[in-house]
């Protein structure tokens, strides 16, 4: 007997597959969307955000010097 979501080869069919990564999709969004809520989440987010901030500004940096601006 073959279990459900598997071909009688063991392979896992198209629907199965669709099906787990849908539920794994879901269960990420879900845990982001609560740590992003979290007091240590919206730190990350700071953080993250003064990082791209940073490497923002050196870029511009590195641009200028390479056109002699800097």
């Amino acid at each position: 007997m073959t279990e459900p979501g598997y071909t009688e080869d063991g392979v896992p069919t198209f629907e199965h597959v669709r099906e787990t990564i849908e539920r794994r999709s879901t269960t990420a969004a879900g845990y982001e969307e609560l740590v992003s809520e979290s007091p240590e989440g919206q730190a990350r987010a700071e953080r993250e955000a003064d990082h791209e901030s940073a490497a923002r500004d050196k870029l511009d940096e590195i641009r200028r010097s390479l056109r002699g601006d800097g």
